[in-house]
């Protein structure tokens, strides 16, 4: 009980850690420093609890009646609530730090404040989500969850781009929230009570029903496609260290409510696994095709952050899949494995996201095809970026490996197995995810070639930057961190081990992942290839500074004069992989005219739009917004008119009836 009061606390310290800035003048970086401080002291208070719960290792939980007429308050701490509370601690920490440097107080006076109130509100709000037991809480802490996002993301609402994909999130995250209300209406229903306990015993069509009302409201959070239209303009527009909280963990709170919903009902139907199945491998396929397609470095990441929802959808499919057929391996393998890259992608992705807002601070453009030559004038965020590029490729000796390695292994056994017992679309499961796997290296190979390689394409670029330590200490930390898990996996697995047993439906003799695989050899290998790199570097430096070097021009394909205009794009560099998924993407490329002795001054330009978005959501919205205001006239304002519609509706019911 203890270590909930503890975390309460820090969930309230957190969530009114901007408030006491309003005491301060907003042309001074004192409430900015106050936020900062209250911010960071409830999540190492929060990160205290989560310690002591795995030392007592006991459920706590509490419950007391409330005003509402419905509903209590009512919340716990379980093993998979403390999974995702350590991210929730953890990264709006990192971010908060990263702020003091990048979105400082004293040059954001109109909007610093605000921002800090919405950005702990929204830490505080997500923390909430996973400890609420009863549905009347969860949906109010769900929506300061999403109004806090919205106000912080849209911070900088003097642009119209930043207004209008806040107005895309905030539409879309509500019509999530109206399945959600059904979901829990329905619950109600079902089980007399909003309490969010197990339920034993419930007819197919009632669990099918809040299966598919859970993946489809929770899903809109997560991102998953076609569900991900507020995403991308989201995530982009975004100040970058709530970019990263967003894509890192509110992402996340998504993937929590399938798998808390899933947790308290009986899966005894094989399509509830394939469905998830196969909605991650279009996420994760899909998403990755994107991400290559563009030419925004935060969409990039926005789109990347699809993919890696997928491959946890992955994960979650193979776990409901073994629940169905009492396999403990695919639950443990498949959960496991979704679970750990919960954890991972929160890591490696702040990360990147943190990284590309120092990008963006130092050239002043999110647009890659105007950046390059970095690497000279930032060493460091390059070495940061590449280490965060690797941990999303899933490459060893990297935090991204291991997850996907579990991932790997429950598909493969749904292939081949003693019992006889498979499931086709696992196969279908293991496709994609050797297809994401290169396909996400080919995406952050483009993106490092075009960002800090070769020379800078555009006066944009700056020649000497300093990236403060507020900045830089964030990051240096969670690269640590996906080093770590990379090289020495063991305390992470057996942290997530503990709430995997709470998404088997209490199936009995439960193996461990330990039991199914062993790390101890993948702690030898990355040791290894880090301990190799570290030679390779050194031989490198040492013939760089013995040999006799001679300077010699560029390979410059026969021109006497190359230019940085003559070097590869991040588009170009793509082009083949974008014309391959054309059926997904629908690029539309502006060719140049060239005609006459003496054409004209042109240009080849490649725009990617969002297909669900920009194809189908919104020509829909401008259809209904032409047409829709015809049928005002039904609005006169008289009452007899509004009767007889009433009378008339009653009529059709009483037919229908």
């Amino acid at each position: 009980m203890l270590s909930l009061q503890i975390i309460v606390v820090a969930i309230v310290l957190i969530g009114l850690s901007g408030f006491p800035a309003l005491l301060f003048s907003n042309k001074t970086r004192t409430g900015q420093l106050f936020t900062t401080s209250l911010l960071t002291t409830g999540s190492i208070s929060g990160l205290f609890g989560i310690g002591l719960f795995y030392k007592i290792g006991k459920t706590a939980s509490f419950s007391h009646s409330w005003a509402l007429p419905i509903g209590m308050f009512s919340v716990e701490l379980d093993s998979i609530s403390s999974i995702f509370l350590i991210m929730v601690f953890l990264i709006p920490m990192f971010g908060s730090l990263y702020g003091l440097g990048y979105w400082k107080q004293t040059e954001h006076p109109e909007n610093g404040r605000k921002l800090g109130i919405f950005y702990g509100l929204l830490a505080g709000a997500m923390a909430f989500v996973v400890i609420a037991r009863d549905g009347v809480l969860f949906l109010i802490v769900w929506e300061i969850m999403a109004l806090a996002a919205f106000f912080a993301a849209s911070i900088d609402d003097e642009n119209p781009e930043v207004r209008q994909a806040g107005w895309v999130y905030l539409i879309a995250t509500h019509i999530g929230t109206l399945f959600l209300i059904a979901l829990f209406a329905l619950w109600y229903q079902i089980t007399g009570s909003f309490a969010l306990v197990s339920v034993k015993t419930v007819s197919s069509t009632g669990a099918a029903a809040l299966f598919l009302l859970a993946l489809i409201g929770f899903g809109f959070k997560a991102g998953i496609m076609p569900l991900h239209v507020w995403l991308p303009g989201a995530h982009a527009n975004a100040p970058s260290h709530v970019s990263a909280v967003m894509s890192g963990v509110m992402l996340k709170m998504g993937i929590y409510g399938i798998i808390r919903m899933t947790s308290l009902l009986p899966v005894t139907e094989s399509w509830w696994g394939g469905t998830v199945l196969l909605v991650g491998a279009l996420s994760g396929i899909a998403g990755i095709a994107y991400a290559i397609a563009q030419h925004d470095i935060k969409k990039i990441l926005a789109y990347s952050s699809i993919e890696n929802i997928g491959i946890i959808c992955l994960g979650i499919g193979l776990g409901l899949l073994g629940r169905s057929y009492h396999r403990t391996d695919w639950i443990m393998l498949g959960f496991g494995g979704a679970m750990i890259h919960v954890l991972n992608h929160s890591f490696f992705k702040s990360l990147l996201f943190f990284n590309a807002g120092s990008i963006i601070h130092a050239t002043h453009t999110r647009q890659i095809d105007k950046m390059g030559g970095l690497s000279k004038i930032m060493p460091v965020s390059m070495v940061l970026f590449i280490i965060g590029s690797v941990a999303i490729s899933a490459l060893p000796p990297l935090n991204g490996f291991i997850s996907e390695w579990l991932i790997y292994l429950g598909l493969f056994r749904t292939i081949f197995n003693e019992s006889g017992n498979s499931f086709s679309v696992a196969a279908l499961g293991t496709v994609a995810l050797a297809m994401i796997g290169p396909l996400a290296i080919a995406c952050f190979v483009r993106l490092i070639g075009a960002v800090f390689l070769g020379n800078k394409k555009s006066s944009s670029t700056v020649h000497t930057v300093k990236t403060p330590q507020s900045m830089n200490i964030p990051m240096i930390v969670l690269a640590s961190i996906c080093v770590f898990i990379g090289i020495y996996p063991v305390p992470v697995v057996s942290v997530i081990e503990d709430g995997v047993n709470i998404l088997s439906g209490n199936l009995t003799t439960m193996q461990t992942v330990s039991q199914l695989i062993s790390f101890s050899w993948i702690s030898i290998i990355g040791i290894a290839l880090i301990v190799l790199f570290g030679i390779v570097m050194i031989l490198f430096r040492l013939k760089k500074k013995f040999a006799n070097n001679k300077m010699y021009g560029t390979w410059d394909c026969g021109y006497a004069c190359p230019t940085s205009r003559m070097q590869y794009t991040g588009s170009s560099f793509g082009d083949s992989i974008v014309k391959l998924f054309s059926f997904i993407i629908w690029p539309v490329e502006r060719r140049p005219e060239i005609a006459g002795n003496f054409p004209k001054k042109s240009g080849f330009k490649s725009i990617i739009s969002d297909t669900v978005l920009d194809k189908i959501i919104m020509p829909v919205f401008r259809f209904a917004g032409k047409y829709l205001p015809m049928v005002r006239f039904f609005q006169k304002g008289l009452t007899h008119s509004y009767v007889l519609y009433i009378l008339a509706v009653i009529i059709i019911l009483l037919i229908l009836g």
